[in-house]
């Protein structure tokens, strides 16, 4: 069994027009968002063997704080290709997950993310940002997750729990 959790970013700050896109922080709500989901995943005993996110800046703050909040202690694997990927390259880089990993936190962006959720388990809505889809894969290798055995497990998001 393969577990998958597609993390999208907590909410980005935009005050500063300046900024690159990829240099984006996060704003006060984000801040807040990632750590209690980090919380909620914590105790739901979901521990990742790896975690694997985006680089833009915004990712890399959002699976900081998750990983803090659920005693991850190894190092996150930063990944290029996950900024602004497509659906061909978001399964690339799934498939090519070392096997030797079971709980895998995949930390993006959107449209990505979205995308990649609705070619696997036709998940129809929308993934808001710090949101989190979790999708159990009947294999033993990451090469062999397909849609054809991948289950939508849950679907957690903040604004399910928080007040704005």
């Amino acid at each position: 069994m393969k577990r998958l959790y597609l993390i999208r970013h907590a909410k980005s700050d935009w005050s500063n027009k300046e900024l690159e896109d990829f240099d984006r922080p996060l704003n006060n709500r984000g801040k807040k968002n990632a750590p209690f989901m980090g919380d909620l995943l914590y105790k739901k005993n979901v521990f990742p063997d790896v975690i694997i996110s985006s680089p833009a800046y915004r990712a890399r703050e959002t699976a900081k704080k998750i990983a803090k909040k659920v005693g991850y202690h190894e190092d996150i694997l930063y990944n290029e290709y996950l900024y602004e990927a497509s659906l061909k390259t978001l399964l690339e880089v799934l498939n090519f997950i070392a096997d030797e990993y079971d709980d895998v936190f995949l930390v993006g962006h959107n449209p990505g993310l979205n995308l990649l959720a609705f070619y696997l388990v036709d998940f129809n809505e929308r993934l808001p940002t710090c949101g989190i889809v979790e999708i159990e894969f009947d294999c033993d290798s990451w090469r062999e997750a397909t849609k054809k055995n991948a289950k939508l497990i849950s679907f957690e998001y903040p604004k399910k729990f928080l007040k704005k």
